[in-house]
């Protein structure tokens, strides 16, 4: 495969901050169609664009490896079989699908078809996440015994978008990405206790939640709330051997929001050290791993050709899938859902 053909489906944040930059730069990767209801927004950006307007035309496109799904979140099963069953290889944004049987109907579909799914995991290239991982894995902190992992808003007004208005509310929105954090981190947990609530006032979906991931011997909480004026803590970790506060967010996002090439200028680079207290109360600043999205992308590249691993497999987003669910059914039980040992 010389050239790795690629269509977008939707063209909203997701398609154009997250997907259309990263192709087009990616070595081997062409985006050659974009499946949009508003083609004046796509030429905006990528002038002489192919703009189709559903889905089965893109699939009918010649030269299409790989699609990517980036359509509204109940649309992610059916965009993902459709291109499965047409043979093309498969990225789709998070989450997976809004239910766990979708999601395990995707992963088996893709098996069984012998093409590559994907999940689009970018947060495990984070500038902060990285950064974790290091600290994690050279012993800085000891034995983990609790971390809390936050994305707070202030969008104190629900706008009148899907998005707001998704099924599973911010838990299906910002809960993929905490919960895949921490399964790359601990693994599976023993079981989830979840609040998800709507907080504020009018509000069509879930804005809010508080989950506890249980393990033998630690403890790992996510949080996200759009009531949060005060809203830059990102990671809490307390171990044995120190703890370590992270405030801040990773800035690829806003630095393609922005209109910034990846991999343009200092890319990657988080100018806001977290602060790591040791034992013995001393407290010192650790500077950041560089965050690079490219990586995922590079990856996915090597998957498709046969010439190198997935790098976030379908398997992987089952297991997201399966916490989330359990969160889901600890949100309307009020009790801790336990999750199987394996999927």
């Amino acid at each position: 495969m010389d050239e790795i053909g690629v269509g977008l489906i939707g063209y909203g944040l997701g398609g154009r901050a997250f997907h259309a930059p990263y192709v087009r730069i990616t070595p081997g990767m062409t985006l050659r169609a974009v499946v949009s209801r508003d083609p004046p927004k796509v030429h905006a950006d990528l002038p002489g664009m192919r703009v189709v307007p559903d889905v089965a035309t893109l699939l009918a496109e010649p030269g299409i490896d790989l699609v990517i799904v980036s359509s509204p979140d109940e649309l992610h099963a059916e965009h993902a079989l459709a291109a499965i069953r047409a043979g093309k290889h498969v990225l789709i944004d998070k989450p997976f699908a809004t239910t766990l049987a979708d999601a395990r109907a995707v992963a088996a579909e893709g098996e069984a078809r012998g093409v590559t799914v994907t999940a689009f995991q970018n947060r495990r290239w984070d500038a902060d996440f990285r950064t974790l991982q290091a600290l994690i894995a050279e012993g800085t902190l000891g034995e983990i015994v609790e971390l809390e992992s936050r994305f707070d808003r202030w969008r104190p007004v629900a706008a009148d978008v899907w998005k707001e208005a998704r099924p599973g509310g911010v838990w299906l929105d910002l809960g993929p990405h905490l919960v895949d954090q921490a399964l790359q981190l601990f693994g599976r947990p023993i079981g989830v206790s979840a609040d998800i609530a709507a907080l504020r006032k009018g509000a069509p979906a879930p804005d809010y939640f508080q989950a506890v991931l249980r393990y033998p011997g630690h403890r790992v909480a996510l949080h996200a709330s759009k009531l949060a004026a005060a809203n830059t803590l990102r990671f809490k970790v307390h171990g044995t051997g120190g703890s370590w506060v992270k405030h801040g967010i990773d800035p690829q996002e806003a630095a393609t929001v922005a209109g910034k090439t990846p991999g343009e200028g200092n890319w990657g680079a988080d100018p806001v050290d977290g602060m790591l207290t040791r034992a013995d109360g001393s407290i010192t600043p650790v500077p950041n791993a560089a965050g690079d999205y490219r990586l995922f992308w590079e990856a996915l590249a090597a998957a498709v050709r046969r010439e190198g691993a997935n790098p976030v497999p379908a398997s992987d987003a089952i297991a997201v899938m399966e916490v989330l669910d359990a969160g889901l059914r600890s949100a309307e039980t009020h009790a801790e859902v336990r999750i199987p040992a394996s999927g």
